[in-house]
């Protein structure tokens, strides 16, 4: 984490430590299996590699460009502006650039591969129904995910899940296994297939787990940081409301930076969709909230 006043998560923490770690036993057997039939591991390694360092590399160019986004300076925002500076004084944080996007959703996201070169996002669509302490509160929460320096983190944890989706594309695209006159050559194929696909499964679960954890925490140290977590809990429960009443097809805009954004654009009603999650449903954020308001002794 980079060293700001946003307040120390050991929660984080353990999480992000125990995710990496689990990523990294499935990586590290992952590589084994490949090692071991003979598969071109040094090829699948440095060819996921290469794309991994382009997300993150250009993870706030691909951002705004999917949203199609607008760097906005002061005399273009003021009061904006204004109440970054006022919050990244307060975490003593290099203040990121600010971008506006032309959209109804209510929403906003922060990227960027470094606190220097981040930028935070918001979408027309929230600043229309926010309040200024609500606006802050997201934009509190926005930070914390830069100081965090949450896209470095969600692209390393995500690096053992792109590696075994590559494999499973380049088995089904190449017909290894297919040749019937290799039986030796078909049965090593079909279990790198296999191992490829539930390394994919048990990394993309992780991630989703740590993801989530990441929105608590910024609800959390957003909320320490302004001292009004009822601002914050007001704000999530207008966008989650409004959100609900907003068209699939302009959701959908958002989409692509989803897993960043401050709420989910795209939500499912299924019991299970808790696992496949990038935020933590709304009751359990205000939850949450509720009890940062009784650290701080309010009601």
């Amino acid at each position: 984490m980079a060293a700001t006043r946003y307040a120390h998560d050991s929660g984080l923490t353990r999480r992000m430590v125990g995710t990496m770690f689990g990523l990294g036993l499935v990586y590290v057997v992952l590589m084994a299996v490949l090692i071991v039939l003979g598969f071109s591991a040094t090829f699948v390694l440095l060819f996921s590699g290469i794309l991994l360092f382009c997300q993150w590399y250009f993870s706030d160019t691909m951002a705004l460009s999917a949203m199609r986004a607008r760097v906005v300076a002061p005399e273009q925002a003021p009061q904006l502006h204004a109440m970054v500076d006022r919050l990244c004084a307060m975490a003593d944080m290099p203040k990121p650039r600010i971008a506006i996007a032309d959209t109804d959703v209510p929403n906003a996201f922060a990227t960027g591969r470094s606190p220097n070169r981040a930028v935070v996002c918001v979408t027309t669509g929230i600043l229309r129904r926010l309040d200024q302490e609500e606006l802050e509160g997201v934009l509190s929460h926005e930070l914390s995910h830069v100081a965090h320096r949450d896209v470095t983190v969600m692209t390393i944890a995500s690096f053992a899940g792109v590696v075994a989706g590559l494999l499973t594309r380049m088995w089904m695209w190449s017909g290894i296994g297919r040749n019937n006159r290799d039986q030796n050559a078909a049965v090593m194929a079909l279990v790198v297939f296999l191992v490829s696909i539930l390394v994919y499964v048990v990394s993309f679960l992780l991630t989703r787990a740590l993801s989530r954890y990441r929105e608590l925490s910024a609800d959390r140290t957003g909320a320490l940081l302004t001292g009004k977590p009822s601002a914050l809990a007001s704000a999530l429960q207008k966008i989650s409301g409004d959100i609900a009443g907003i068209p699939d097809r302009d959701l959908r805009q958002m989409e692509a930076v989803s897993a960043m954004a401050f709420a989910p654009a795209l939500t499912s009603k299924s019991s299970l969709s808790t696992l496949f999650m990038t935020h933590p449903p709304l009751e359990k954020r205000l939850e949450e909230l509720a009890k940062v308001a009784a650290q701080l002794g309010q009601r």
